[in-house]
């Protein structure tokens, strides 16, 4: 593509941590449906495949075991989703989008996913936007 990395932001969800707590305790924390987002920390939240993804810097906030969402999070079920959307809706929806999608399946379809934007709005105490980025080429595992 002829560009320059400026920056490598990972981006892990559905683990576990060891953490230490704002009182001191040590615990283990599992994020499922969350990020690690610790004060000055650097993240990527996505919305859909055809919805804006965000580049992150944590606030820290103990309350939230120094987390935020990792995502928009899904409005519908794997299985409403398969019932919803066929490969020919995903197909328009990326195209009307100029999303080029390598695997994915109906499942992640957009409209499977909540608003991108209402859910960060909702986490603005937890985390500061630098970055509103759109896809263009989408790399999903599941076929």
């Amino acid at each position: 593509m002829g560009l320059r990395s400026i920056a490598n932001v990972s981006h892990h969800h559905n683990f576990a941590w060891k953490e230490t707590l704002s009182d001191g305790r040590e615990v283990m924390v599992h994020r499922k449906g969350a990020t690690p987002a610790h004060a000055g920390e650097a993240g990527i939240i996505p919305g859909s495949m055809t919805a804006a993804g965000y580049l992150v810097c944590g606030k820290g906030q103990p309350e939230a075991l120094y987390s935020a969402s990792h995502g928009a999070g899904r409005a519908m079920s794997w299985q409403k989703a398969r019932d919803s959307f066929t490969r020919s809706d995903l197909n328009r929806m990326l195209a009307s989008a100029g999303v080029t999608l390598i695997g994915g399946s109906i499942e992640e379809a957009s409209p499977a996913y909540r608003n991108i934007d209402r859910v960060m709005e909702a986490q603005t105490a937890l985390v500061d936007v630098h970055g509103r980025f759109m896809p263009r080429i989408v790399r999903m595992n599941k076929e």
